[in-house]
């Protein structure tokens, strides 16, 4: 089996493209590479309704499963009328939403899927807890303090994202797993420090909440979104993969396929 994965549509960010436009551009990219079954490792948009609205559009025009993780843009409640919590609700009731739903694709081979969430740990230890809490710095304000309205805080919401991972992994534990998260699980994906930005903002990259979870599951590749990086690299035999599309800006080219075949990584199982 041909499986692709991708992270970091954001297909309502572009200057000049439609959200039809990223379908029929993952489509023809998914076509040319044969893929059979695509994972989405989160921030497709900036609201549930169009998220889900991608989905089946791709699902029903490229004939592929597709299975997701919502990002934290996935999240955003600003312009809904719903609450995060609520958002999260929505997605947990769509099939192809991996969170509380392990995947089986085969006798020897499953996906775990979950968000995670940040823990602050990446962030440079000069920082005080509280004012790491502020999420502002240099006039800059990270955007999930004010578009996300979850009851908790972030270092309760990591672990409560780690806790529900184990439980879905106990399901699966006798196959081989491919783990899906969109909070960065690995520091290599980190901005490295020293940044004069970064080492306040890493605080909202990555989590240190699954490190255990790689030493007690067979876990052989791990996807993660979020930073916007296209990397991978393998230790201890699992394969990390970041695969992330990105906002134009970040883009090498002008050419939306370009981009999408640049970015989605191929696992054959």
């Amino acid at each position: 089996m041909k499986i692709g994965v991708i992270s970091d549509l954001h297909i309502d960010r572009h200057k000049s493209l439609r959200p039809d436009d990223y379908v029929a551009g993952l489509v023809e990219v998914l076509n040319q590479r044969e893929i059979e079954l695509l994972l989405i490792a989160g921030d497709i948009s900036n609201h549930y309704q169009l998220t889900h609205q991608f989905i089946e559009a791709v699902e029903t025009t490229a004939h592929v499963d597709v299975r997701f993780i919502p990002g934290n843009h996935d999240f955003w409640s600003e312009d809904t009328d719903i609450t995060s919590a609520e958002i999260l609700k929505y997605y947990m009731h769509m099939d192809a939403c991996l969170i509380g739903k392990p995947y089986h694709i085969n006798d020897a081979w499953a996906i775990v899927g979950n968000t995670g969430w940040y823990d602050y740990t990446y962030a440079s230890s000069e920082f005080s807890l509280e004012r790491l809490e502020r999420r502002k710095y240099y006039g800059a304000t990270w955007q999930d303090k004010v578009k996300i309205d979850w009851p908790m805080d972030d270092r309760k919401l990591s672990e409560i994202a780690a806790s529900q991972t184990r439980k879905d992994l106990d399901q699966v534990k006798d196959k081989k797993v491919i783990l899906m998260t969109h909070i960065v699980t690995h520091p290599k994906f980190a901005v490295p420090m020293p940044h004069r930005i970064f080492d306040y903002f890493n605080a909202f990259i990555g989590t240190s909440d699954f490190k255990e979870i790689y030493h007690e599951y067979p876990i052989q590749y791990s996807i993660m979104g979020h930073v916007h990086f296209r990397n991978v690299f393998e230790e201890a035999g699992i394969t990390y993969i970041c695969p992330c599309l990105g906002y134009q800006r970040e883009w090498r080219s002008n050419q939306i396929i370009q981009e999408m075949n640049h970015a989605l990584y191929t696992i054959e199982i």
